[in-house]
């Protein structure tokens, strides 16, 4: 790209590598004042002992044609994980940007440049639209400032209705604990307003490993969300962050039922035939370690073997059912 000519950044794209999380990978579009737009694709490495480093760059996902508005945090391309997406249709909002890819939070930044200054103007551009929206009456699920902005202008048109503007913090555990209703706190709440929670500090936010979410892998979402004390939002964010397209709930949860059925097969084994018995003690370890690699890599999913042998443990559930009906 010619740094001589005065050109604005249009879109990035940053995405993680699924198996080696060092390794970081972003696609920057730039436009030039006679409307021609530039692409360049960098790939880094996010070292965690050292500091980071610009490597050379295959044009790995220009040869993709990624349309940028199809693209969302998340989503997966082969082996790199989507991280973050600003463009014309994803104006940059702060609490969606990962806290790796912010200099405040990550000074590692600054070794990386390139990818550094970008960063920073998303951020200062996220600022100035954060600074312009209505602080009183934030909007749902992230929503760009125009949605809770149209909400206000038909709140106003309508005087008749007179309707409640109910305050949502989305930062805030989805089930928060009702507090006993005193006098005192009768007079501070007025009538059909939910008070706005406080949010959860960036910097213990930041703290949170994947370690911490390993440990509630087996109960959903947002009882998770609830343990961990942070909002589901955030919960979603630092699952893009460690490159987690869905939480392993389901799946952990399938694997202990088998593991369950296989231990109670092999104790009835064990009188009856101990050569049977070895068998399913066998197949047991197998879930247990396929179990243990889902927990370190979520992303991965259930062996075809595994889903075959579920599937053949649902039939004979099935047909013993239907045996005891009949009889």
């Amino acid at each position: 790209m010619d740094s001589h000519q005065p050109n604005s950044l249009s879109a990035l794209l940053v995405f993680k590598h699924s198996l080696n999380f060092e390794l970081v990978r972003s696609l920057h579009a730039y436009r030039f004042e006679d409307g021609k737009e530039v692409e360049e694709e960098r790939e880094f490495l996010f070292s965690e002992d050292g500091s980071y480093v610009e490597m050379a760059a295959n044009p790995f996902l220009r040869l993709q044609k990624l349309c940028v508005s199809e693209v969302s945090a998340g989503c997966v391309i082969e082996s790199w994980v989507c991280l973050f997406v600003f463009g014309p249709h994803n104006p940059p909002i702060l609490d969606c940007i990962p806290p790796i890819l912010m200099i405040s939070c990550n000074p590692k930044l600054q070794s990386i440049p390139a990818l550094a200054n970008d960063l920073q103007i998303i951020f200062e551009l996220g600022s100035r639209l954060e600074n312009k929206e209505p602080s009183h009456v934030p909007s749902e699920n992230n929503e760009p400032s125009h949605v809770a902005s149209e909400e206000i202008h038909e709140s106003n048109k309508d005087d008749q209705s007179k309707r409640t503007l109910f305050m949502f913090d989305l930062n805030c555990p989805p089930c928060p604990v009702a507090t006993p209703e005193t006098p005192e706190n009768h007079h501070k709440e007025a009538p059909g307003i939910i008070m706005k929670k406080k949010r959860a500090a960036s910097e213990d936010v930041a703290k949170i490993a994947l370690e911490d979410l390993v440990k509630y892998f087996d109960v959903p979402m947002v009882e998770a969300s609830r343990n961990l004390k942070i909002g589901l939002t955030v919960l979603k964010r630092k699952c893009r962050e460690f490159g987690i397209p869905r939480w392993p709930h389901r799946k952990i949860k399938s694997l202990d039922g088998l593991i369950r059925d296989l231990q109670e097969e092999a104790d009835r084994q064990q009188l009856e035939n101990e050569a049977a018995a070895m068998a399913v003690l066998k197949r047991q370890r197998m879930l247990e370690t396929e179990k243990e690699c889902i927990e370190q890599r979520p992303f991965m999913e259930i062996e075809d073997e595994t889903k075959r042998f579920r599937q053949d443990v649902f039939k004979r559930r099935h047909r013993a059912r239907a045996l005891k009906n009949r009889g």
